[in-house]
């Protein structure tokens, strides 16, 4: 089986497809043979079934196909479709889906692709689309039992922010809810084509069966998180105010109640305290 994973192998099947990487879809092929293996093998998808997300060539899809049982391949950009018909021919487990992976039904392509068994999920996310397509795998409540991604370093780091770094920001507390996060490997620019000028990273999210807290209303403690890091370098009592629009000598109360000081900034608190905060809400 040739390799995808070089610059030489990218640049052939450019010319003779006559295609370019769309900066407008963040398109960079990886071409370091190191990773794709790494990353299938971490990604939990060995005898599982697998939804891959932005196959590009198909270098990470022959990978997972040579672990997994079944692997659909979500691939956008149909210009790649005859590309992958060539780069995945010898493979029975895997279809390929042209579609935009936020308009569709996950739980749907799930339940109608594959017979039964543990499904993952692995991509290799463009930054602009990075942190939309896990609020929806996750929101949507995808029985996956972990989503493997290829991000940016700096979401990465965001993705993997404790309670108190300054990395840690709206998406780290929702995504807390959900799952586990933790950092695989790294990944540096130049494993890819063309090299982005920034550093990448693998990480896994491990789904929870149930999330770590319970809140009397998800939608409320969503709404109290994005407020809270709304405007990060003013106090909690003053980011929830603006961004819930609910006056100071109301909130004083209900922080009070919650056990959380109104001094405080967003980034210091624990789910816990969001979640407090988000019921104390909901019984007013």
């Amino acid at each position: 089986m040739q390799s995808l994973a070089s610059v030489r192998a990218v640049k052939e099947i450019m010319a003779k497809h006559g295609l370019s990487p769309s900066k407008g879809l963040g398109q960079n092929f990886l071409v370091d043979s190191s990773v794709c293996p790494r990353m299938a093998q971490l990604s939990g998808a060995a005898g599982n079934c697998v939804i891959e997300i932005g196959p590009g060539f198909g270098v990470l899809t022959r990978e997972l196909a040579l672990i997994a049982k079944r692997v659909v391949a979500v691939e956008l950009d149909k210009r790649l479709l005859p590309v992958l018909g060539e780069t995945l021919a010898q493979f029975d487990n895997i279809t390929v889906l042209n579609a935009d992976i936020m308009e569709l039904d996950i739980n749907r392509l799930i339940a109608g692709s594959f017979d039964g068994g543990d499904v993952v999920i692995c991509a290799n996310l463009p930054y602009y689309i990075t942190s939309p397509v896990i609020m929806k795998l996750l929101e949507e409540k995808t029985p996956a039992k972990a989503i493997t991604v290829m991000v940016q370093r700096e979401a990465a780091d965001r993705l993997c922010a404790g309670p108190g770094s300054r990395q840690s920001g709206a998406i780290t507390a929702s995504v807390s809810y959900y799952a586990s996060v933790r950092r695989l490997f790294n990944v540096p620019a130049g494993s890819f084509y063309p090299a982005p000028k920034v550093d990448s990273a693998v990480i896994r999210l491990d789904i929870y069966d149930e999330p770590p807290v319970k809140v009397k209303s998800e939608k409320m403690l969503f709404r109290v998180i994005r407020a809270a890091f709304l405007q990060r370098r003013k106090t909690l009592l003053n980011s929830l105010s603006s961004g819930l629009g609910i006056p100071k000598d109301e909130l004083l109360p209900v922080l009070r109640s919650a056990g959380v000081p109104e001094s405080i900034r967003a980034e210091r608190l624990l789910l816990e305290d969001f979640a407090r905060i988000s019921d104390a809400l909901a019984e007013r």
